[in-house]
């Protein structure tokens, strides 16, 4: 088959554009052939373009033979153009149909496509990854795509009406960010590199000079865990902030959260009803429970976590269950978080470190940093961690520190929440984990 070239022709309207009051003017429409129906004396092409889809009708009798022609050899998945006019009917949902002047075949597809197009015929999450790209077209996935872009414009119209200013950090590092043997190793020329874990060090640096910071970017851990809600890469959205404490940027990222929800709920109505989702706009402030009314909670449902344990994924089912909605956990045991959380200055066994939950799935951790180098470097040592490995980090703080604090937020846990859907892998575009590295 001799394939087409697009040449001039450019496209007018994309489908949802397409209206009863455009009765009898031209359009020209691109996109991929969705379904075709034959009854013989007229064919039907339902074409798809990223907005929706519009039916394309073909009566044998009525069009000219190169386009009927054309008609004849489309499959599904063809990428086309058409050139047409738009006819009011009521055969169809939306009141119109484009009838074609012109047909552009510009790729073809393979007649046997590995997953139904449509999602009529489900397919197994790991059949579909196999074919990112084909399962990508699908309605229901790109409405997930559509919210998370969506998010992601909210957030950063939030903070930079906060006067936050958005940084890149590197993410190829010479020392482990969070501590831990979660870390990637990368060979950086002939030294010893890793894949960042996050921008933490190099956002509390740059508050030094730009006082309030924010990022959303890649990162990396080597999760050994395969669950539902881990990824080995993943993209974070990081604030930090000088002069500030656990209890200003707590109040910061409830409100940003609630923001995103406004902007969700107030842009993807079409989006949501695909996914047959309702985003609650949650009222602020968001309840703080600290880590000793989770454990009391739990103990009332028959859970007993020993004081300073982690809460395993099972009590976070449970309380989530008590609180289905969005709550901070506060008063987090220090020795439970990262070596950068300050330790509170009337308790140190407790610290400044926070988690925001919605139900059972921590969207964001943040609290106060420390801003004192010996403190750092004892907490460090205490982590099992080498000072001589922060050097460059530690420098920073002889040159006037001051007391800060921030948070980091995973974009795809947020998805999850804004779209409803249950694992990770549905709300990233290609999934990186412990058994997936293609495509």
């Amino acid at each position: 088959m001799k394939l087409d070239f697009i040449g001039s022709l450019s496209r007018t309207h994309y489908s949802v554009e397409v209206k009863p009051e455009l009765h009898d003017q031209e359009v020209t429409l691109f996109g991929w052939v969705q379904e075709i129906r034959d009854l013989g004396g007229i064919r039907f092409v339902i074409l798809k373009d990223r907005e929706g889809t519009i039916q394309v009708t073909v009566p044998r009798k009525k069009v000219g033979s190169e386009v009927l022609s054309k008609s004849d050899i489309l499959q599904k998945r063809y990428s086309i153009g058409v050139r047409g006019v738009v006819k009011k009917t009521e055969m169809t949902p939306r009141g119109i149909e484009v009838i074609p002047k012109e047909i552009r075949i510009f790729s073809t597809a393979a007649l046997h496509l590995p997953i139904d197009i449509t999602g009529k015929t489900p397919a197994h999450i790991d059949v579909r990854l196999d074919a990112r790209a084909l399962d990508l077209c699908q309605e229901k996935n790109f409405a997930v795509f559509k919210i998370q872009h969506t998010a992601v414009e909210a957030v950063r119209n939030f903070l930079f009406e906060k006067g936050f200013i958005e940084v890149h950090t590197p993410r190829i590092i010479a020392s482990a960010t969070e501590g831990g043997a979660a870390l990637f190793p990368v060979e950086y020329f002939e030294k010893k590199a890793f894949l960042a874990q996050s921008p933490q060090l190099y956002k509390e640096e740059l508050i030094m000079s730009f006082e309030k910071v924010f990022e959303v970017g890649p990162f990396f851990r080597a999760e050994e865990s395969h669950t539902r809600r881990h990824l080995s890469e993943f993209v974070s959205i990081d604030i930090e902030q000088a002069f500030a404490t656990a209890d200003n940027v707590m109040q910061l990222l409830e409100q940003l959260t609630q923001f995103a929800c406004k902007a969700v709920n107030g842009k993807c109505q079409k989006e949501l009803s695909k996914l047959k989702h309702d985003v609650k706009i949650p009222e602020v402030p968001f309840r703080r429970l600290k880590y000793d009314d989770v454990l009391r909670d739990l103990k009332q449902e028959g859970i007993e976590i020993l004081w300073g344990d982690d809460i395993p994924t099972q009590a976070f089912r449970i309380l989530g269950k008590i609180h289905p909605n969005f709550y901070f956990i506060t008063d987090w045991p220090t020795h439970s978080k990262a070596f950068y959380i300050k330790p509170r200055d009337d308790n140190p066994e407790i610290c400044e470190g926070f988690d925001l939950m919605w139900s059972w799935i921590e969207l964001a951790s943040g609290g106060t940093r420390i801003a004192s180098k010996e403190l750092l470097i004892r907490r460090l040592e205490e982590k099992g961690l080498n000072p001589e490995s922060f050097k460059h980090h530690l420098q920073a703080f002889d040159y006037g520190m001051p007391p800060h604090a921030g948070w980091a937020v995973g974009l795809e846990r947020l998805t999850m929440m804004l779209t409803g859907e249950k694992n990770i892998r549905e709300v990233t575009l290609y999934p990186r984990d412990k058994f997936r590295l293609t495509p």
